[in-house]
């Protein structure tokens, strides 16, 4: 199974840079979108219904034009989940696909950032998001989730943490979240597999940062320690333009 996963910053606006044949061509199993910005009547045909695959979305119920997800698959899941009683989520962030036991969510986790209650409303989506995968997994499902987090786990992970240590994004309890999804038994397992390797996946557009590389890795594909083994491979694939972020990919052999 091959899955991708990429904060577009906007789905038509992607598509009109004709930023996706390079995905496509790829041919992933799964093609998770967040941010897509937009309501699934608002995007054209081929986005709608692309050839190969089936297409899920879960959209702002607040306001249209913001945040948002998407999932494409090659297969037919056998369940699809946009609400979850866990997680309080009216800004379309949320996305769960079923494969038998196999569950793989696409998540784009809130910033944080502006008015106070907007961090509350994060950690609060991070304790919720945990909770609900610990009652999946403890029932036999295998999880893989992925997406844009928000947040630099560790100094490695941000161009600049000294000059950002208590910034949205590199906050002590963001990182600590990181730290309880770890001990929880979930594998960040592109750092996994790169220890030491440093490489990001956001950059700031208004500062022209991609160009001199000072990012942030903060978007992940975190695994179950039970899957761990059968990874083939996770990359994060900077060389793709059209959008802040770059993908992230992972290539998993569940035979």
């Amino acid at each position: 199974m091959k899955i991708i996963s990429w904060n577009v910053n906007g789905l038509r606006a992607v598509h009109r840079k004709e930023s996706l044949p390079p995905i496509w061509k790829m041919n992933p199993d799964i093609f998770f979108i967040n941010e897509t910005k937009a309501h699934p009547e608002q995007l054209p045909e081929e986005l709608q219904k692309p050839k190969d695959y089936f297409a899920y979305f879960n959209s702002a119920t607040t306001r249209k034009g913001y945040s948002g997800v998407a999932l494409y698959s090659k297969v037919k899941p056998d369940m699809v989940v946009y609400d979850v009683k866990k997680i309080k989520d009216e800004e379309g962030r949320y996305i769960e696909a079923h494969y038998g036991k196999l569950v793989v969510i696409g998540c784009y986790f809130p910033n944080g950032g502006g008015e106070p209650h907007r961090l509350k409303y994060k950690l609060a989506f991070y304790d919720q998001f945990l909770e609900h995968i610990e009652s999946l997994r403890k029932s036999g499902h295998s999880i893989i989730f992925c997406g844009d987090v928000n947040a630099a786990h560790e100094p490695i992970d941000l161009a600049r943490p000294k000059e950002n240590d208590g910034e949205i994004g590199f906050l002590p309890e963001e990182r600590a979240w990181i730290d309880e999804l770890e001990y929880s038994g979930y594998v960040d397992i592109w750092r996994e597999l790169n220890s030491t390797k440093v490489q990001y996946t956001w950059w700031d557009v208004k500062t022209a940062s991609r160009e001199r590389n000072v990012g942030w890795r903060i978007d992940y594909f975190f695994i179950g320690n039970n899957l761990v083994k059968k990874v083939k491979k996770v990359a994060i694939l900077d060389e793709i333009y059209g959008s802040d972020h770059c993908p992230i990919l992972l290539d998993i052999d569940l035979k």
